[in-house]
Order: structure tokens, then sequence, then C-alpha cells
């Protein structure tokens, strides 16, 4: 019987910085991220007895991350929703201006730049996004994404193949209205 705390202090060590850096990739906040990591490794801790290793421990909790991200997401929009029928409380004020652009690996000049390429990132369907990000900012294979999304390898080739035709056709837009101001 293997003894799942060290297992699980293992994993943590081993795959925190991963964890961190795709749901800072998704959520584009320090804090939003910091919070959907701790989410993960309790959801790690809570499942690792029930583990089937029909994939890596990495590809599990990637798929994990994901998830959390997925969710994340759709329970803070969907407050922002519900605050324009009704009043808000201070903390709820406070929640949705987080949707600041924070993301420490760009600098301060590049701040705004960035905030656009992810806003527009932010357009893609799920699965195009999830596979977008899994490819280009954590240089993962075809392969490696297709186990973690559990679907073929021509589905995550399509995928990023239409996420990239998306991101070219809507940054050209974006750039020329840029232009013309």
């Amino acid at each position: 019987m293997p003894n799942y705390k060290i297992l699980f202090e293992r994993l943590y060590h081993e795959h925190k910085t991963l964890v961190y850096n795709m749901a800072l990739h998704y959520l584009q906040n320090i804090e939003d991220a910091e919070e959907v990591t701790q989410d993960v490794f309790v959801k790690v801790y809570h499942s690792l007895a029930h583990f089937q290793q029909k994939s890596s421990y990495k590809t599990w909790i990637y798929r994990i991350t994901i998830n959390q991200c997925l969710d994340f997401t759709k329970k803070k929009n969907s407050r922002k929703r519900l605050y324009l029928f009704g009043s808000k409380s201070e903390n709820e004020r406070e929640y949705l201006n987080t949707a600041t652009f924070e993301h420490p690996g760009i600098l301060m000049e590049n701040q705004e730049t960035a905030a656009q390429l992810f806003a527009v990132i932010n357009t893609l369907t799920e699965n195009q996004k999830t596979a977008f990000l899994l490819s280009k900012l954590d240089g993962l294979s075809n392969p490696e994404i297709a186990e973690i999304m559990e679907m073929s390898i021509s589905a995550v080739e399509s995928l990023i193949f239409r996420a990239k035709g998306s991101l070219q056709e809507k940054l050209s837009k974006k750039f020329t209205e840029y232009r013309k101001k």
C-alpha cells in the first residue's frame, strides 16, 4: 500500500510550477492562479487513493488543472452576470475588479500588448484555448495534449489549426483598427 502523504508531497513539489503557470496562462490573474493552484492540489490530495494510473500523474494533474480553471472562469462569469441584477457589497465589487491582466513573466512595458493578446485568446472556444495554451505556452506535443484532453491527435491538430486561424483573423482586425487611430 503506497504512502499517499509522501506521494502527494512528491507530486506537489514536482508539479506546483506547472499547475501555477497553466492557471496563470488561463486566468491572467495572479490571485486567481494561486487560488486555482491550491484547489488543484486539494483535489489531487483527496483523489490520490482513487487514481487508476490509466495515464501519468502529470497528465492527470494537467487535466485537473484545466477543469479547475474552466470551473473557476464559469463561476466568476456567472457571478458577474448575477451582479447586473442586484446591488454589490464591497467584497463583490472588489471581486469584479480582479479582471486586470497580471502576469509576472511579462515586462511592465509589454503588459498592455500581452493583455490585448490574451483578450483575443480568451475569445477562443474552451477546447481551442486549452489546446493552444498547452501547445504554444506550455510547449507540449500533440500526443501529450491529446492524452490530457482525452481526444485524438488529429482532433488536437484541428483545434490548434482553427485556434491559430481565428487568432490570426482577430489580431489582424485589431491591429488594423489600431493603426487607423
